[in-house]
């Protein structure tokens, strides 16, 4: 595999591109994508990645574009850095939503923002572990905030506070995967966050080690470049409940507002059932990771 300068969403896709998929037509039925998630019942478990700021990357009015694009794909939206007013917007629309929250050095702005996602009926909330450190190794700073890195102490306490389920995202290790699962998390996302530190493990290389860990105790989400229904199909059949995409979706909303969103991933769950029937692999409960092979 090329390494490509370290450009971690780069190894990824060649990672991704080199997992082929192994064909089981007998016995095999019309495929059935519902996800059992939190105590509710969902069409699908292609779900958004948690973006932020699209109304300065894409243009304005783009993240209320976002979660009205999900709420017409019937898809469960998760959002990242974002104001009370936008959370508020977002689930107005009807979307499920999932808050994902920075690792504020202030913890006392982490219960604050906790505080206001129950208020607002949001399905989860997560924080994001990933995020303490800048470029340098130094405290990182998002829209004016301090970040600090989160102990498995802070981290119980945090799950503690609430009745909502509480997801790590970013985890891309079993060291991080234990210790997220001692503090009582609800779930996690395995992700190396856009590429944060060069030369990151795919999410996919560390999925199964992290599934013997946890097994079936919390739901396990990746993100990570992934595209199409075939890229979902190969991270459930490794293991993930769910899977979250985020650049095509961008993408789909510069060209063709919410209406494209949902487009988008209506065809990427056309295409995850289509790699569902054909390996036999016909509902969540029956993705097998034997049908998955290295090039």
């Amino acid at each position: 595999m090329a390494a490509n300068n370290g450009n971690s969403n780069e190894i990824t896709r060649e990672y991704l591109d080199s997992l082929l998929i192994e064909t089981r037509y007998m016995n095999s039925t019309n495929p059935d994508l519902t996800l059992h998630l939190f105590g509710k019942t969902f069409g699908s478990p292609v779900m958004t990645a948690s973006l932020s700021f699209l109304d300065h990357f894409l243009f304005e009015g783009a993240t209320k574009c976002y979660a009205e694009g999900a709420a017409k794909a019937g898809a469960i939206l998760w959002i990242g850095m974002a104001g009370n007013d936008d959370i508020e917007m977002c689930v107005n629309t009807g979307a499920p939503l999932v808050e994902i929250i920075k690792p504020f050095a202030d913890r006392d702005l982490i219960y604050s923002k906790i505080r206001h996602a129950e208020a607002c009926g949001v399905l989860a909330v997560g924080i994001d572990i990933d995020h303490p450190f800048a470029e340098d190794g130094s405290p990182d700073i998002v829209d004016g905030y301090k970040m600090a890195a989160l102990t498995t102490a802070e981290l119980k306490s945090i799950c503690s506070s609430t009745s909502l389920p509480v997801i790590a995202k970013g985890v891309l290790s079993t060291y991080d995967a234990r210790q997220v699962l001692r503090a009582g998390v609800s779930g996690l996302v395995v992700s190396h966050h856009n590429s944060r530190i060069a030369y990151a493990l795919p999410p996919l290389a560390i999925l199964p080690e992290i599934k013997k860990i946890t097994g079936d105790s919390i739901s396990l989400f990746v993100d990570g470049d992934i595209r199409t229904g075939f890229d979902a199909f190969k991270a459930l059949a490794l293991g993930a409940s769910a899977v979250c995409i985020g650049r095509p979706i961008m993408a789909a909303i510069r060209q063709n507002g919410s209406d494209g969103m949902a487009e988008y991933l209506k065809k990427v769950n056309g295409e995850l059932a289509k790699a569902m029937a054909f390996t036999g692999c016909t509902d969540l409960g029956k993705m097998d990771p034997t049908v998955i092979h290295r090039l």
